[in-house]
């Protein structure tokens, strides 16, 4: 790792570097915090959580080769270097600040209040036509995931793409100043996290503490259909006032063609900031999406391999990036087409003749919205099978509610639902079915509410059968993905592993 000895790392940190003189100079090979992933050469950074104190593994990872380690309290007789430091989270950040300087590679930022997982994972995909790209694993987007993140960089690497998630003021500014990102992408301003932040100007407040620390040099890409980003104008450079940097943007039209209304508050060169327009979307159902992409010199065709609107709209921000990094549109059109699911984010599982759409990761209104539109796509009996949303502040009841609306007028056959908020959620999907139905415009609707995930998951597994179509659904703390490893089981392999825990829990105990 360029510039990174142990004397660098030390005064980077503000650690008091203990050991032999010598081997201040030794270079190290990485820095990890789960000493299970120490290599020789590494750096150990131990964590106090809330279980277990990374400071008790110090020994075995220097039996595993770790050039160092740091500590928050002297150690005797260690059995190598270390450096003591006040608190080795503050002291992770500052070195990944100062290794990120060391590194002559362009930085890709995503933030945004959803999708930020899938659109990384797209412009990653496209990029990747290119270069050889380093992108943030899975949703590794907080003040320890991304300096680890960036931690993995090595010289092979020529761009990197790395998630920027956050839940209150001053996060964003934090993590900007650590990536210090030459392209910043912004997916949209929802309604997450609006318990710390309050509204949806607060959220655009807060993650527009990103551009703070955008390169002189650096690029804004932002979603124009997004009615709170239209308002984004030049953007004064953190270290020059007298510099600004000027957004594009990408959008998509409706289904009668047309793009966003005048009714934004739109800054004044808006229309002409656009770079990729997706146009004659065509739903080709679990297959994907088909669109039209207007470059500003040529229109070409594309078929986006993952079902939902939102993917064309990950596509359109890939393509404006891979542009802005000098890819051709052959080679942009190459990585949209090439673009796979994640678990947990619109992942589409074939098990005992059913469909499972995994998007079970984590939840917010827009988000569960956009997974029931791919739902309405399947075969078969269409299950939507969801959970509570967390830090939804307030109106967190009225938000769930508007979700449970929203499965019954998208016709969905069957709804499921646990946890505390979701009874909201399958009243009012009942209250609209009613309405419905004596409109004539809906059959009934099947909605079974439990009070926790267990019961669901009793009563949901003998439900299930060969041609349903089943998304599974809910913030993460619900513990959903669980649900979908039991619908991947054979039934008769499910009940052998729930008598085995009857067996353990007669035995043992419940724990």
């Amino acid at each position: 790792m360029k510039n990174m000895t142990l004397s660098n790392v030390a005064a980077a940190c503000g650690g008091t570097y203990i050991g032999p003189e010598e081997s201040k100079n030794i270079e190290i090979k990485g820095a990890v915090i789960d000493s299970r992933q120490v290599e020789k050469g590494f750096l150990f950074i131990p964590i106090k959580g809330e279980k277990v104190d990374g400071h008790k593994f110090i020994p075995n990872v220097f039996e595993q080769g770790a050039a160092a380690v740091l500590s928050e309290m002297e150690l005797e007789n260690p059995a190598g270097p270390y450096i003591l430091v006040e608190s080795t989270p503050i002291a992770l950040k500052a070195i990944a600040e100062f290794y990120r300087e060391q590194l002559d590679i362009k930085f890709v930022g995503i933030a945004g209040s959803v999708g930020k997982t899938s659109t990384k994972e797209m412009v990653a995909t496209v990029l990747e036509q290119k270069y050889n790209v380093l992108k943030t694993a899975g949703n590794f987007n907080n003040e320890v995931g991304l300096p680890l993140t960036i931690l993995r960089i090595r010289d092979e690497h020529e761009v990197a793409v790395v998630e920027m998630g956050i839940s209150d003021f001053g996060e964003m500014h934090r993590l900007a100043k650590i990536a210090k990102p030459d392209i910043c992408v912004m997916t949209n301003i929802g309604m997450a996290h609006l318990e710390n932040l309050k509204s949806r100007d607060g959220i655009l407040k807060a993650k527009s503490e990103m551009f703070d620390y955008l390169k002189e040099d650096g690029i804004i890409v932002l979603n124009g259909n997004d009615d709170k980003l239209s308002t984004v104008g030049a953007i004064p450079v953190w270290n020059d006032v007298e510099k600004t940097v000027t957004p594009i943007r990408y959008m998509v039209a409706d289904e009668e063609g047309n793009f966003p209304s005048d009714t934004f508050e739109k800054v004044d060169n808006y229309d002409e900031t656009v770079m990729v327009r997706g146009i004659n979307v065509e739903n080709r159902g679990l297959e994907g999406m088909a669109v039209t992409l207007q470059f500003p010199e040529e229109e070409r065709q594309a078929l986006v391999p993952i079902p939902g609107i939102h993917n064309v709209y990950n596509a359109c921000a890939g393509a404006c990036v891979g542009r802005k990094l000098g890819l051709t549109n052959d080679e942009i059109i190459a990585g949209i087409e090439s673009a796979k699911t994640i678990d947990g984010r619109t992942n589409l599982i074939k098990a005992n003749d059913m469909i499972i759409i995994d998007d079970c990761y984590n939840a917010n209104p827009v988000s569960m919205k956009a997974a029931i539109d791919v739902l309405t796509m399947g075969n078969g009996r269409k299950i939507a099978v969801l959970g509570d949303m967390g830090e939804l502040g307030e109106n967190e009841h009225q938000l769930h509610a508007e979700v449970g609306m929203y499965v019954a007028e998208k016709g969905i056959d069957v709804l499921f639902c646990a946890g505390a908020l979701s009874a909201d959620m399958a009243n009012a999907a009942q209250e609209m079915n009613m309405i419905k139905m004596a409109e004539g415009t809906a059959a009934y609707m099947q909605i079974y509410y439990f009070t926790d995930k267990e019961a669901l998951m009793n009563a949901l597994l003998p439900f299930v059968k060969a041609g349903d179509t089943v998304l599974v659904k809910a913030s993460h703390f619900m513990g959903y993905p669980e649900i979908v490893n039991a619908l991947g089981l054979s039934k008769e392999k499910y009940k052998q592993i729930v008598n085995g825990q009857k067996v353990i829990e007669r035995m043992f105990g419940k724990k």
